[in-house]
């Protein structure tokens, strides 16, 4: 069995080489808690649309989960604007070596 044959079984998909950026984790996981609030507002809309009894208080408190994924999302994203303005002033400020 060839090296290539056995590295075809370890990953199911292309690996990504990208490296993680600040705010990346916090982008996913604020979309992750956007879909959760998005599932809980379908689940206490739709017993108003069918006529059956609406669903206890609790469930409308979830989702205020909505708001809240799209606020951390939107966090990650201020989190990488800033990561990357800052690393754009880091390297306009270095000194350039200029071969002679």
């Amino acid at each position: 069995m060839g090296p290539s044959r056995r590295r075809l079984g370890i990953y199911p998909g292309q690996v990504s080489s990208e490296t993680p950026h600040d705010g990346d984790l916090l982008v996913r996981i604020g979309a992750i808690v956007f879909l959760v609030g998005a599932v809980a507002t379908l689940a206490t809309v739709a017993p108003l649309f069918l006529g059956a009894d609406p669903l206890p208080s609790a469930a409308y408190f979830v989702c205020m989960l909505m708001g809240a994924g799209f606020l951390i999302a939107g966090a990650g994203v201020l989190r990488s604007i800033a990561a990357q303005r800052r690393q754009a002033r880091e390297s306009v400020a270095a000194p350039t070596v200029s071969a002679r």
